[in-house]
């Protein structure tokens, strides 16, 4: 098959995976920067240029788009999406999941469990907001960050007050949440593909840091999910409509908990699990790619 990677990345990890494994497989593949794409659009003729000459005769793509880039990456993915060209991750279901509020309340209304989260912009009533979340200390995120940027922990309410005072007067959508203590530092990233855990590891932060990402400094170990982790992580991936995903979870004393699906995860869950991710994703993409794409019925 052809298969193209978009990612503005090419060295880096997860690209590199990804390329090595379908060319092993005998496929033919092409690391492209979406950002350097341009869409010609006219009636019954949707075209991705790319360095001056069309993307034609493609099977499959594998979409790695940044949060930074996500509206210009999902127009990308979607002019392939009319071209009737098979994607691992839709461009609904992508930016489905980059909506923080948008996600939440899609796993709250599936029975999923989240922590407590309030959604706020303009409001000037943070006592209430406080309240709601489940009081101090607690978490304050900016609606759209990454990798652990743009993440507080606020202690006691003058913090709290303070932080979202700041976004207050910035007019930036964030949201507060509990504070699981029990969890702090530590959260459990179950890599999906075909809607089954292939891989998982718990992300552990190395100092105080309450945030365990990778990219904040984490360690990773190998991890087996309970049922009911695992369960929970089926269930998010289908209802984000997205069968390549990673789902971090918590465990919490009330049992796991959501913290979020992401759209493009990382594989350096290869490196802690020594599991080959990559090479499942090439995989679902030869049992898939020739069949009929299924109606994506969550909505926008």
């Amino acid at each position: 098959m052809n298969i193209v990677i978009l990612s503005k990345g090419p060295g880096n990890y997860s690209t590199r995976r990804l390329k090595e494994e379908a060319l092993l497989r005998g496929h033919n593949v092409r690391v492209v920067n979406y950002a350097q794409c341009y869409m010609a659009i006219e009636k019954g003729r949707p075209v991705v240029f790319y360095k001056g000459k069309p993307l034609t005769d493609v099977d499959a793509v594998i979409p790695r788009i940044a949060q930074s880039n996500t509206k210009y990456g999902t127009a990308v993915v979607r002019q392939f999406e009319m071209q009737g060209v098979f994607t691992t991750a839709s461009s609904i279901a992508i930016n489905r999941v980059r909506d923080k509020l948008r996600s939440y309340q899609l796993l709250a209304k599936s029975d999923i469990g989240i922590p407590k989260t309030v959604f706020a912009r303009e409001t000037s009533d943070f006592e209430d907001v406080i309240e709601h979340a489940g009081g101090t200390p607690l978490i304050i995120k900016v609606a759209r960050g990454t990798h652990g940027n743009g993440v507080v922990l606020a202690e006691n309410k003058k913090a709290a007050q303070a932080v979202m005072q700041a976004f207050y007067v910035e007019g930036v959508n964030f949201l507060v949440q509990e504070f699981i203590k029990e969890a702090a530092g530590t959260d459990i990233r179950a890599f999906m593909v075909g809607g089954r855990v292939v891989a998982s590891m718990k992300r552990q932060s190395l100092d105080d840091d309450f945030r365990s990402n990778l990219h904040q400094g984490g360690e990773g170990t190998p991890i087996k999910l309970t049922t009911e982790e695992r369960k929970m992580a089926q269930k998010a991936a289908k209802e984000m409509g997205l069968p390549i995903c990673g789902v971090d979870m918590m465990r919490a004393d009330r049992g796991p908990l959501v913290l979020e699906v992401n759209a493009s995860p990382g594989f350096n869950i290869e490196r802690v699990t020594h599991s080959n991710v990559a090479g499942k994703v090439i995989e679902y993409i030869e049992h898939n790619a020739k069949g009929r794409r299924k109606k994506d019925k969550v909505g926008a």
